[in-house]
């Protein structure tokens, strides 16, 4: 039957199924459960609460992942950015490193500046717009100073440029707040800290102590320390990269390379995760889905701030260490 003029109603021949024969991708005992109604509840039970969808799901397979890497021993590597210590973070990852949780802290430049300036001084971040319009953006003296001849202290003693920045903080008797600082927690936990810099991206290169071929030669050597840990990656492993968009993914891809390269395609089996505020292309690509995708593993991406997702990845972490 059709309405005068128009095109024949096929409606009743229209081919339907029982709702209980069609799968469904969400199910109701996947749904989240609602906080108590008075009194503080333990993280387990808001962690339980989660509902068994998308992102949940994948922030319970990250942390269950981690875990499973400490208790077989297998390595855990993260990648920082800058803005990890800049909001507030640090006191966060030690507790990780203490708890065996990161084998290898693999940072950018600003992640080491932010974090020298913290502990030395007790304060960091400047407005960089401000200090743009006079030309005095990222020239505080004693940052670029003394980071650059700490760099070139290490270029002459044969050692990383993780290492070096570790040395001079350590040797120094009036840090404001040393306890708030990775690359101290590294030197004091064995926890191979490298740092990955594109010459002339950090502040400390406007500098007249800037020394490009320490800076170069250092950074060199902590990527080539960055090739030896990835080995403990191989059957269980995890490599986390938090908030940097390209130098730590491009880093960790040509390590890999090498790390495969030498041993008959191993690391394989691993599993990766992305934390960031928006979706990347390079973490994506070369973090989450080209190592993991024809070696066994598994890749996760998770977006949000890292100042609520960091301590949310802790705390699940510490929930299936304690399970």
């Amino acid at each position: 039957m059709s309405a005068a003029g128009g095109p024949p109603d096929r409606r009743d021949e229209v081919r339907r199924v029982p709702v209980a024969d069609r799968p469904n991708k969400v199910s109701s005992g996947d749904f989240a459960t609602p906080p108590p109604a008075a009194g503080a509840a333990p993280f387990g039970q808001f962690y339980d609460s989660l509902p068994h969808i998308l992102a949940a799901d994948s922030l319970r397979a990250v942390a269950r992942g981690i875990a499973s890497s400490v208790r077989r021993d297998r390595a855990v590597v993260w990648m920082l950015g800058g803005h990890v210590v800049k909001t507030g973070l640090s006191l966060v990852l030690i507790d990780l490193m203490e708890r065996g949780c990161v084998t290898h802290l693999a940072v950018n430049g600003a992640t080491v500046i932010h974090d020298y300036e913290t502990c030395r001084w007790g304060g960091t971040s400047e407005d960089v717009e401000a200090g743009l319009a006079d030309g005095t953006f990222g020239m505080a003296l004693e940052t670029g100073r003394d980071m650059n001849l700490a760099i070139r202290s290490g270029r002459d003693q044969g050692i990383g440029l993780g290492a070096a920045l570790a040395s001079d903080l350590q040797r120094r008797e009036d840090n404001a707040h040393p306890e708030l600082s990775l690359i101290l927690a590294c030197r004091r936990l064995g926890v191979p800290l490298t740092v990955h810099v594109a010459v002339g991206a950090d502040i400390i290169h406007q500098h007249p102590e800037a020394d490009g071929a320490a800076i170069g030669e250092t950074s060199y050597a902590d990527f080539l320390t960055l090739v030896e840990s990835l080995g403990g990656l191989d059957d269980g492993g995890a490599v986390v990269n938090v908030g940097s968009a390209v130098i730590l993914p491009e880093v960790f891809l040509k390590a890999l390379t090498i790390r495969r390269n030498l041993d008959a395609g191993a690391p394989r089996g691993f599993m990766t995760a992305d934390f960031d505020m928006i979706r990347q292309y390079r973490p994506r690509v070369n973090v989450v889905e080209r190592p993991t995708r024809r070696s066994g593993g598994k890749g996760h991406q998770i977006t949000g701030h890292h100042e609520i997702m960091v301590p949310l990845l802790a705390w699940a972490i510490g929930e299936e260490l304690s399970r």
